[in-house]
This record gives C-alpha cells, structure tokens and sequence, in this order.
C-alpha cells in the first residue's frame, strides 16, 4: 500500500501529455476505451480528472481506479458515475471478462518497490494491455510542479518524459529528486540519465540571456541546444508545456 498522498491536479502534466500523444490510439477502438488509474490513493481525485482529461479527446472513455486497500475502494465508490469506476485490486488488475485497458496509469507506485522489482511489475503491467495500449509509470512531487515518467507499450519502455512547472524551476537537475524507480539509483556518473541532467543543466546555463523572456522561453532554447547530442522524441509543441522526452533506449541504465 502507498501512503496515498493525493492532491487535485497533481498527475495534470500527466494527464496532458497522454491525452496529447495517446489521442490516436483512444479515437481508434470501436467501442468506449478503458483506462486504468492504478493506485490512486486515498482520495479518488487523480481518477476523475483522469476521466475529464480523457473525454476531452474521446467523449466515451471510460476510467476505472484501482486501489489495493478496499477502505479506499469504499471511501471512492460515491464517486461513481457512468464511465467511472473504482475496485479493489493491485497489479494483477481486475478485468471484468477479460477486457484489457488501452491505458493504465501508475503515478507514485513503483518508488516503494526495490529496483529489481520495477521490471516485473513492468511485465506484468504491459501485458494485461489491448492492442495498440500504454502503460505510463512515473513520479512526481505532491502538488505536481516535477514530474518525470516512462512510456511502455506491450513490448516494453518506449520513452522517459521530464516535465517542470517552469515558474518555480532554478535547474533542470532538481528532475532527478523525481525519476522513477527505473531510474533513480542510476542518476551517478557514468550512466545515461546522469549524463542527461548534466547536459542538460549545462544548456540551461548557456540559455540564461532567454530567462528575461520568461523561464519557457529559456527552457526551450536549452532543450532545442540538447538536439545536438541527444534524440528527442518530442518537438516544440511539447517543449512549450515545460517538458521533453527522449526515447527509452537513450537514457535506459547499463547493464
């Protein structure tokens, strides 16, 4: 069980970005997608707005929340309503008659688990997916100002996103107090993420004659100035909104 901090709009960075990058996938099913808020905590905020997010690409969409203690479950369930649902369960997700989420969210789960734990749970996450589903497991502080996530697909990490309230940002490196389980112990030197933040402080630093134009303006100067060294997975449009991805196998961890 997590300690269930939950804050309205806490997973919004979140939420945004799957509703922009995961849109295509949500419009494709015939009938209404399902997606999954696993762990939601003690309050079921992060699940309807989750359902909110999501209508606004796919009218239909349907969210479950699933938590693994039941008093939580309870304290949930006069929330209800058509397309929003909450029960009891941890991983293993129930899946009333087999129906597999195009979505599963995992917002501060992982980060109590050892290491070695992340992969299975991983495993087992992506394989309870529909065609075409994502799996999004990430951390972030609790009121959402950092924030950073790993995309997987059926078939493993796909991308890891860096996302800041820019207003309250002195350095991108203050990201690595927020990288999931994955990632965390690998942020020393010699592994990918580290260099990452590193590089990434630096162009920070090289963007400080754009800080009078305002901290996205910065920001988006000190990403574009990464392009030079690392793959992006995102462009501009996403850059504005105070995040950017880069795909899994540039920052994945040796060995």
């Amino acid at each position: 069980m997590t300690r269930g901090t939950t804050n309205p709009n806490r997973l919004r960075r979140m939420d945004r970005w799957i509703a922009a990058t995961h849109a295509p996938a949500l419009r494709r099913p015939a009938g209404p997608p399902l997606a999954v808020d696993l762990g939601y905590g003690a309050a079921p905020w992060t699940a309807v707005e989750l359902l909110d997010r999501l209508r606004r690409v796919r009218a239909d969409a349907r969210v479950t929340g699933v938590e693994i203690d039941p008093a939580r479950v309870a304290a949930a369930r006069p929330y209800e309503r058509p397309g929003l649902r909450f029960a009891h369960g941890g991983f293993e997700l129930p899946l009333p008659g087999g129906e597999r989420p195009l979505l599963i969210r995992a917002a501060n789960v992982l980060r109590q688990y050892p290491e070695a734990g992340v992969a299975g749970a991983w495993a087992r996450l992506c394989g309870r997916l529909a065609p075409g589903g994502l799996l999004v497991e990430g951390t972030c502080d609790e009121v959402g100002r950092r924030h950073v996530w790993v995309a997987l697909g059926p078939g493993g990490p796909l991308t890891v996103t860096f996302a800041a309230r820019l207003a309250t940002l002195t350095s991108p490196s203050e990201l690595a107090e927020r990288l999931p389980k994955a990632l965390i112990h690998r942020n020393v030197p010699g592994e990918p993420v580290h260099r990452f933040l590193r590089d990434f402080d630096r162009a920070w630093a090289a963007a400080a004659p754009y800080g009078p134009l305002g901290a996205r303006q910065r920001w988006v100067r000190a990403v574009r100035s990464l392009t030079d060294d690392w793959p992006l997975a995102d462009g501009p449009g996403r850059w504005r909104q105070g995040e950017v991805t880069v795909p899994w196998p540039a920052g994945a961890p040796r060995g």
